[in-house]
């Protein structure tokens, strides 16, 4: 394959940062076209255990370029430190990773706005992660933001600069938050160009050369689709488009040069902060997951929100971006379970309603309609062969294919690379 991209079929947390440095071990480039650090991607391979919030996953593959397109929008700290980390854990970066000069940067009175308009919102707060993400996206499509190819003009810089601190330090005033030094953001700001100006490079004819020639090119999707801005459980949602559509516009590539469309999704539905959950599990079953699935957010480290798998989102994930093929994660979590549910499709008032019909229906008003799967209660840990797997738990995986009608290409049993069945 030349063009793939990975896209998370939930709401975030599906694995995608596992299933990534899988596929990237055989990819010439890895690419970042949307979102900021309110995604974190874990992957563990023999130099151990990292969280990464910016840069692709792909990096650890040493043969693989790593990209951060347009799309992203980068808080300056995170991207510093994450750079900082590959570096003193002797990951060698230099001349692999490339960052647009389009990206539009995550600023001081962002992150501060973030925390004020959730604070105001009181009980019907978004529940985001508080990164700033929504306002620099926000500033972004209102044409306030300021862009990393600002940095290396320095009376553009504050000119930009001062415009937006004469707006911004009035907002903070009048929710009573302390007002920002120009000079200061200034000074750090050209700090961190000094820092990353090597790295820059805008990548799009990079890209599209690359797949002219055969090369794979894998697209990272950051958070799940449920969180795009257009389609998901709006307004507890993110800044960005998550969809498939934003690798053309986060990234300068057409969708005509896209082959490998895949899915992740756990093996259940997890969910972390505010919004609608129709699956969601609030006893006993469901703490079991969150216990036995380590359902802690990688970049917040709050509890997720667990319940048993959705295939309606599944659905409308695989018909609007058009998946090829899914990957399931963490099929080892329902090891234990003596009897395992899937929604196969929502009701409302008695009626089987879709999705995408929910536009005008609150969608804490539908319920989920229920088949019930016996369990396998045998260890699926580390199984590298499907014919190794219990006879319940194909079952599982069949039942998930007949309903979707999409082949299940790729199994996770484990966090570790390895620990991967590969169909």
């Amino acid at each position: 394959m030349a063009g793939i991209v990975v896209i998370g079929s939930q709401w975030g947390d599906e694995g995608k940062g596992k299933v990534i440095d899988f596929l990237a071990a055989k990819s010439d480039y890895t690419v970042r076209f949307h979102g900021g650090n309110n995604a974190g991607h874990t992957v563990i391979n023999p130099k151990g255990e990292f969280v990464l919030h910016i840069i692709p996953s792909g990096i650890f593959n040493q043969n693989s370029i790593a990209v951060i397109s347009n799309g992203v929008v980068v808080d300056p700290d995170v991207l510093v430190s994450e750079i900082a980390l590959l570096e003193e854990s002797g990951i060698n970066i230099k001349g692999r990773l490339f960052i647009s000069p389009r990206i539009n940067l995550i600023m001081p009175y962002h992150k501060i706005l973030d925390e004020v308009f959730e604070r105001e919102k009181g009980a019907g707060k978004a529940g985001t992660t508080k990164r700033g993400i929504g306002p620099a996206y926000s500033d972004k499509v209102s044409y306030n933001g300021i862009r990393i190819g600002d940095l290396f003009d320095e009376n553009r810089l504050t000119d930009k600069l001062k415009t937006q601190l004469l707006i911004k330090n009035k907002i903070l005033s009048a929710f009573g938050e302390e007002t920002l030094d120009q000079n200061e953001i200034e000074k750090n700001l050209l700090s961190f160009k000094r820092k990353i100006s090597s790295f820059i490079k805008e990548p799009m004819e990079m890209l599209n050369l690359a797949l002219a020639e055969g090369k794979q090119v894998l697209f990272e999707g950051a958070q799940g689709m449920f969180l795009d801005n257009d389609w998901g459980t709006y307004p507890f949602v993110t800044g960005s488009n998550s969809l498939i559509s934003s690798v053309t516009s986060g990234a300068g590539v057409s969708m005509k040069k896209i082959e490998e469309i895949m899915g992740v999704a756990k093996a259940y539905t997890t969910r972390v902060g505010n919004g609608p959950f129709p699956t969601e599990l609030d006893n006993k079953t469901g703490e079991n997951l969150r216990k036995l699935g380590n359902e802690f957010g990688a970049t917040t480290g709050r509890k997720r929100r667990c319940g048993w798998l959705d295939l309606e989102l599944l659905r409308f994930g695989a018909k609007i971006n058009g998946y090829t093929s899914f990957a399931i994660t963490k099929l080892d979590v329902l090891d234990s379970f003596p009897e395992i549910k899937v929604s196969t499709h929502y009701l409302y008032k008695d009626k089987k309603i879709n999705y995408e019909d929910l536009g005008i229906i609150d969608m804490n008003e539908i319920k989920p309609n229920y088949t019930t799967l016996k369990g396998w209660n045998d260890t699926t840990r580390g199984i590298t062969k499907y014919s190794q797997l219990p006879i319940e738990a194909k079952k599982y995986l069949q039942f998930i294919e007949e309903e979707l009608n999409i082949p299940i290409t790729l199994i996770s049993t484990g966090s570790k690379r390895n620990e991967t069945i590969v169909l």
